[in-house]
């Protein structure tokens, strides 16, 4: 005698536990309602989340506006490249932490079943707002990615305006002083030495050095050795030319302001300008040879000079 333990019956098929799984738990395949309705909790609360940082940042700029002891603060070297690192940095740490609070935000929502947000909706309609989610995280994607190399950038610049200008501060002697982000109305002079031997506007132009990299100046052009296009220096020593003219206003008669361009990390080349010096930050002090008697300063005009440098590099106008 035999026990027929399936009793006789209908043959019951083998239990498969992976698909048991799935349907209990959701992940057999894409739940478009579920994807769907923690994409959109997630990103309205991140959203939320992003324009609350911002405002913040924003109010709390306002209410510290003002630098204390403003008169008595002068701006350092690279000072307005130092603040755009700082906001950049603010800015990348701000979609950073908006990111972080859209995943976990996700995540939570996926668990806690957000998708009866959307039971019941036609398909297509799921399909386009996973569309613009997805085009909502490009975007956002997008602008993280142009602050990290912004910031990448202007961490560059303020390295290589840093370095010339702690170079100038040990060259300059006696009457000599050093001014820094100098405001004109053609634009910012990075450094400005000013003494009895004359007014110098140091322009600086930072590009990422190669092995062996040089650059010549011929004309009002510098010629990098890694590329073929001439970099032309007009504009960029326009502040120095409008510096020269505000000057001689100032005091009442022709002042020459000697243009000086520094390129930090290049091998410095021939140059045929007459009107302008290339240096880097190793020959730098190649400027204080550089000079002719006719550009000296009574001591009456470096007085009225250095009071006026003074009054347009105060710390405070770098926080308006």
């Amino acid at each position: 005698m035999s026990c027929d333990l399936n009793h006789s019956g209908r043959a019951r098929l083998p239990i498969r536990w992976s698909t048991l799984f799935a349907q209990e738990s959701g992940f057999g395949e894409m739940d478009i309602e579920a994807i769907s309705g923690a994409a959109t909790v997630a990103l309205a609360s991140t959203i939320v989340f992003l324009l609350i940082a911002k405002s913040w940042s924003a109010l709390s700029k306002t209410v510290s506006s003002t630098s204390s002891f403003a008169d008595s603060i002068m701006h350092e070297a690279a000072q307005r490249f130092r603040d755009e690192l700082d906001r950049l940095s603010r800015s990348q740490s701000i979609y950073l932490s908006g990111a972080l609070v859209f995943f976990v935000l996700f995540a939570a929502a996926y668990v806690l079943k957000a998708q009866e947000l959307f039971a019941g909706y036609p398909r297509w309609q799921l399909w386009l707002q996973i569309a613009f989610l997805s085009l909502a995280a490009t975007l956002a994607a997008w602008r993280l990615g142009r602050t990290v190399l912004a910031r990448r950038h202007v961490r560059f610049v303020r390295d290589a305006i840093i370095a010339v200008g702690h170079q100038l501060q040990q060259i300059s002697t006696g009457a000599n002083r050093v001014f820094h982000d100098v405001a004109t109305t053609a634009g910012v002079v990075d450094h400005v030495v000013a003494g009895q031997s004359g007014i110098y506007a140091v322009n600086v132009i930072a590009r990422r050095p190669r092995r062996n990299g040089h650059v010549v100046m011929r004309g009002n052009e510098l010629h990098f050795s890694n590329d073929e296009e001439a970099v032309p220096i007009v504009e960029i020593t326009s502040g120095a030319a409008r510096l020269e003219k505000e000057v001689s206003q100032l005091l009442g008669h022709k002042i020459r302001v000697r243009s000086v361009i520094a390129v930090p990390g290049w091998e410095i080349g021939e140059q045929s300008s007459e009107h302008h010096l290339l240096v880097n930050e190793r020959t730098i002090a190649m400027l204080r040879g550089w000079k002719d008697k006719s550009d000296y300063l009574m001591n009456e005009d470096v007085d009225a000079l250095h009071s006026e440098l003074t009054s347009r590099c105060r710390h405070a106008a770098a926080r308006q």
